[in-house]
């Protein structure tokens, strides 16, 4: 079955009782018992439920995976995954990770004896030199939030596998659609479905695809002992939005090819950050492992006291955080996404304050440029 087929078909069915081509949503907490110690296949929703099922059926299709899990935000899948692991395990890390998941691993997990090492995760041999005695994990986003870096997985996973430590890749950028992580060799896929896979601003979610049946049992220990389990209005919310995930994320590429272009042209933009661009550095990388660029572009105005300027003469624009809906959106990472991590770890990334993060929409492309074009006429005026 080809992917944009999977999107409609995977994990689901016509509801057997009614015909219902759209998921049913059970919105019930528990599910009567067959008899005396023998419940059904359902009995209580923390546990596991129809509608979530269907989700995480369709995640775990779309990704390669053996297993889905769905989660009520993306965090909550970051945390879930981050207790697979036990006092005194040692974590390599990309230093350019979202700010939630850095200051999880920077300010919380260690009072409970897990250590982590931040690096950029662009060099073997630096990857190598991080590992320790005690390395059980390493964590990647690619592309990365915000700066848009790719990492080589199969180099990852190579590494990880000699050594026997577990990966996992936040593929919330890329999506399915543009990127399966599970076929450069890792061991498990995380999303915040919030975004893209949602995509359309509607509801905070998470997901998680194991490779295992292994790590699928850990995972779902993990999920219904830790109550981290997604509603089930919220599954729906995200199933429905998956169906029109390749004609959206088409349009979002396309849309954000256009900034790009614009942006790297104009004179007061410093730097642009987006892979889709053959001068980015990790374009011909990405142009392998990936099936498209995605449609988050950042970008360095020259001056960053033009930041707050050029933000206020947006209009399409909304400063907002968050990604992947129909509106774009953009923000300063360094006091929205990234403000929790601390500012000598977000400059070490690259995450400076004249530093720009657009989540392309799927408006037309003429007006996005033209909204960003007011932007930097506005930019320097100190009254904008």
């Amino acid at each position: 079955m080809k992917f944009n087929t999977k999107t409609i078909h995977a994990g689901r069915k016509p509801c057997q009782l009614t015909g219902a081509i759209s998921t049913p949503i059970y919105q019930t907490s528990t599910f009567v018992f067959d008899d005396v110690g023998e419940p059904g296949e359902y009995d209580y929703s923390r546990t596991n439920n129809p509608t979530r099922k269907a989700l995480e059926d369709t995640l775990a299709d779309l990704e390669g995976g053996v297993a889905g899990f769905a989660f009520p935000s993306g965090m909550a899948a970051v945390t879930t995954v981050i207790h697979l692991l036990s006092a005194g395990d040692h974590v390599v890390c990309a230093d350019d990770t979202y700010g939630g998941t850095h200051r999880l691993f920077s300010d919380i997990m260690p009072r409970f004896g897990i250590e982590f090492s931040f690096i950029r995760l662009d060099d073997e041999a630096k990857l190598r030199n991080a590992i320790k005695p005690n390395t059980k994990m390493i964590w990647v986003e690619t592309p990365s939030n915000p700066l848009l870096n790719i990492t080589d997985l199969d180099m990852i996973s190579k590494v990880a596998k000699e050594q026997d430590i577990l990966t996992v890749a936040d593929n919330t950028f890329a999506t399915p659609y543009f990127l399966r992580p599970i076929e450069h060799g890792i061991d498990i896929v995380l999303h915040s479905t919030t975004k893209y896979l949602n995509g359309h601003c509607d509801v905070i979610g998470g997901g998680v695809i194991t490779s295992t049946n292994k790590l699928a049992e850990d995972v779902h220990f993990l999920l219904n002992g830790m109550g981290t389990n997604a509603a089930p209005f919220d599954s729906w919310l995200v199933l429905r939005g998956i169906k029109t995930l390749p004609l959206r994320m088409d349009k979002h590429q396309a849309n954000a090819i256009a900034v790009a272009e614009y942006l790297k042209g104009h004179s007061k933009v410093k730097e642009v950050f987006y892979p889709g661009l053959p001068e980015h550095p990790g374009h011909e990388l990405a142009a392998k492992q990936m099936d498209g660029f995605g449609g988050v572009v950042s970008f360095k105005l020259k001056s960053e006291s033009d930041v707050p300027s050029f933000l206020h003469g947006l209009d399409l624009f909304h400063l907002a955080e968050s990604l992947g809906g129909a509106d774009s959106l953009v923000e300063h990472a360094a006091t929205m996404s990234h403000a929790s991590m601390a500012e000598d770890a977000r400059r070490k990334a690259g995450i400076t304050d004249d530093l720009i993060r657009l989540s392309i929409g799927l408006e037309d492309a003429d007006d996005l440029i033209e909204d960003l074009s007011r932007g930097f006429d506005n930019a320097g005026n100190i009254k904008g």
